[in-house]
């Protein structure tokens, strides 16, 4: 052993007080506790559950000073998968709601109150109207020339027919051209590029990796494709303004209703993802139920009626009940009777007389 190791312990064991030193043979034991043998100590196990809190034992219970000293091991539940960033993207939707309470909300609620109906709804359908070169082209990116002429024949009808597109002319009879949504956004989803993650972003709103980008690319070739005035900053500016506020004006009630849930951060996503899954499964003539929109123009104008809501997708119409099958009765079959020649034996004997 070193010197400095010899010095150490030496001014360790002098540091000892002696009670410590003195051996258990030496601490007098009640004549109680030495009958009994001593329990093994068992192993303290660390619990796998998400909150756990160790329990007293009753010693702890009785000794008020033990009261308030549980230990509470807590564990933050991981992100979603779809959701990496769900810390920083949760964070964003809290100030962006407290935004929205202060100076936006009053706007929206300004705005359903002070505009008629009709002009709020004949309002969105011009902005529907516009975007219906995206979706033209949308369709015939995805090599469905069917449903690009349909778009084709809805802007020509609603931009003339229509009134530059405030009214809907389109979706009613004879033409029955309902409004479908469509974009690169769509377009990439349709040949099967994921979503990417989920990100919640200020003035954009929810949105994904692969829906920033298309729809970013979807808004600046809808001006160039419609060519002059709307190329004009002094015009798609205001256009863009009017438009979103049309927009969070029909989102009112249903952002309220988002707000008191338990967590509004996560219903508004798996709202906003469902939807969006809705659009692609629609592509492929796939129907998704119980979608509640919270973007777009499938969110119903306030105080529209229920038959004047456009559907997310496109159902199929039922076909008509065929009519029961007749049972014809039954036919008796017909009797017959047809006499046949009796043959009977001649008796032995006949005919040798």
């Amino acid at each position: 052993m070193s010197l400095t190791a010899a010095a150490a312990a030496l001014m360790i064991g002098s540091a000892i007080p002696q009670a410590v030193a003195q051996g258990p043979e030496d601490i007098p034991v009640p004549a109680a506790q030495e009958a009994e043998p001593q329990a093994e100590q068992a192993p303290l196990a660390v619990p796998e559950t998400a909150e756990a809190q160790t329990a007293p034992d009753d010693g702890e219970a009785a000794d008020p000073d033990f009261q308030g000293s549980e230990i509470i091991v807590t564990r933050r539940p991981g992100a979603p998968p779809g959701d990496p960033l769900e810390a920083i993207n949760e964070t964003s939707f809290q100030v962006v709601q407290s935004v929205d309470k202060a100076v936006v909300e009053p706007v929206a609620k300004a705005y359903n109150k002070g505009i008629p109906h009709p002009v709020r709804e004949g309002l969105r359908n011009v902005f529907s109207n516009l975007q219906e070169p995206v979706v033209f082209a949308a369709y015939m990116l995805e090599l469905k020339p069917g449903k690009a002429l349909e778009t084709a024949g809805r802007f020509l009808i609603n931009s003339t027919l229509g009134l530059a597109g405030i009214i809907d002319v389109a979706k009613r009879k004879p033409f029955n051209l309902p409004y479908r949504p469509n974009g690169l956004a769509n377009v990439l989803g349709y040949y099967g590029v994921g979503p990417g993650p989920y990100m919640y972003l200020p003035i954009i709103g929810p949105t994904t990796v692969r829906d920033l980008i298309g729809d970013s690319i979807d808004r600046l070739a809808s001006p160039a494709m419609l060519g002059k005035p709307f190329t004009k900053p002094e015009v798609a500016i205001p256009m863009i303004t009017l438009a979103q506020l049309g927009e969070r004006a029909a989102f009112d009630d249903e952002i309220n209703r988002i707000r008191d849930t338990d967590n509004p951060y996560a219903t508004y996503r798996e709202l906003y993802l469902r939807q969006r899954e809705a659009e692609i499964e629609a592509l492929h003539g796939r129907i998704t139920p119980d979608v509640v929109p919270v973007y777009g123009r499938m969110m119903p104008t306030a105080g529209s009626e229920p038959q004047d809501t456009p559907e997310l997708i496109e159902t199929p119409e039922a076909p008509e009940p065929a009519a029961p099958a007749v049972i014809a009765a039954p036919v008796e079959p017909t009797i017959r009777y047809v006499s046949e020649p009796v043959v009977q034996p001649l008796p032995e004997g006949y005919g040798t007389r």
